[in-house]
């Protein structure tokens, strides 16, 4: 049964493999991330998303990648924080489980 005051019908009780990627540079955008980050499964789709601002479109200096698996995630936190990109030291770290939200 869905409830309608959720904001998705999606189940959040399942695991997620995010990575949070933050103090990225402001040019940074999802095809720059991607070139960069070297932990990617070989069979895998990962999603790489850049958070921008709405009302410029410039990117907010953090993003999120997903993964396919723990093994996945904890090998890229390992490898990638702390790493230069665009002059910048880079985090990486796993996110945070988003909480379901009233709709408004």
């Amino acid at each position: 049964m869905s409830a309608p005051w959720w904001d998705s019908d999606e189940n959040r009780s399942a695991v997620e493999y995010r990575a949070y990627v933050g103090n990225l540079p402001w040019g940074t955008d999802e095809r720059s991330l991607k070139d960069f980050f070297d932990y990617r499964p070989l069979n895998a789709d990962i999603i790489y998303q850049i958070v921008t601002d709405r009302e410029t479109g410039r990117s907010r200096g953090f993003g999120f990648v997903w993964f396919d698996d723990e093994e996945s995630l904890s090998n890229a936190i390992h490898g990638m924080n702390g790493q230069e990109l665009g002059g910048r030291t880079i985090t990486v770290d796993r996110a945070n489980q988003r909480p379901r939200r009233w709709r408004r």
